[in-house]
């Protein structure tokens, strides 16, 4: 099966992600253009109608590299963190269930309002989670998603940003059916005030690979393509920090030349 990338213009895809998207595949802008038997990369393309394109794309005689399932499967933390079990944090989807002392985060099913760390996302007790989690309720886009309230877990801090925010040692991976396909460190964002601060920047290569590899055989063929997100805590373990759909995240330091190449090798 061939695999094509369907990315519509205008969407947040720089030029030198799509230099090497256009390198390694065919990169359309119209769903229409999509072939019979071709396989499909929605890149940050899918949402906010998954169900709808995938039907588009089974009528075309097509298919996404995720199902709608798959994608809701990843979508929604409470699924991966019951088959990850410890190797993430607590997580508890009622208040009344939280037990009196934190921290806590806060988080929607798929995102979170972490630049708002400090009001929208950490609770130092159980008081201050029912506070955040009245703030969220109070979103346009969060209250739409089931609200998750985690176990705070310290991680290995740079420091905190203008907001509050930790600056972690933390990646993301990018995962195609078990296998990794690249990974970099997570804090693009945040990648010249560390250096200015005369901080090196974590390598890829302090994650253990046994980790990763037990990591993603939990995962299984439950999502063909996902990013996984690991932070390294005080303690010295690593943790999953997040899931999502391999074909609305974002690069952060990862290669975007080797991500497109090593997911084409793939295809072949």
């Amino acid at each position: 099966m061939n695999t094509v990338i369907y990315y519509r213009a205008g969407g947040p895809m720089d030029q030198e992600e799509l230099a090497a998207a256009k390198r390694h595949f065919p990169v359309v802008e119209s769903r229409l253009a999509i072939q019979p038997g071709q396989l499909v990369i929605g890149r940050y393309s899918v949402l906010p109608f998954y169900r709808e394109l995938e039907q588009d794309v089974l009528t075309l005689g097509a298919r996404l590299i995720n199902t709608h399932s798959q994608h809701l499967y990843v979508a929604d933390l409470q699924n991966w963190v019951a088959d990850l079990g410890d190797m993430t944090p607590a997580t508890w989807s009622r208040l009344e269930d939280l037990p009196e002392e934190g921290p806590f985060v806060l988080k929607g099913a798929t995102n979170s309002k972490k630049f708002q760390w400090k009001t929208h996302m950490y609770a130092a007790n159980r008081r201050a989670a029912c506070d955040v989690h009245a703030r969220l309720c109070e979103d346009g886009f969060i209250s739409q998603q089931q609200i998750y309230i985690r176990k705070y877990v310290p991680l290995v801090t740079y420091f905190p940003d203008v907001v509050g925010l930790p600056v972690t040692n933390e990646f993301r991976f990018f995962v195609h059916d078990g296998e990794i396909l690249c990974g970099g460190y997570y804090w693009s964002s945040h990648i010249d005030t560390l250096l200015e601060r005369g901080i090196e920047p974590p390598k890829v290569d302090d994650v253990p690979r046994a980790f990763l590899d037990k990591v993603t055989r939990k995962i299984g063929k439950k999502v063909m393509f996902y990013a996984l997100d690991v932070a390294k805590t005080i303690s010295g373990e690593w943790i999953v920090i997040e899931l999502n759909d391999g074909q609305m995240s974002g690069l952060s330091m990862n290669d975007p030349n080797e991500l497109y190449g090593h997911l084409a090798a793939r295809m072949k």
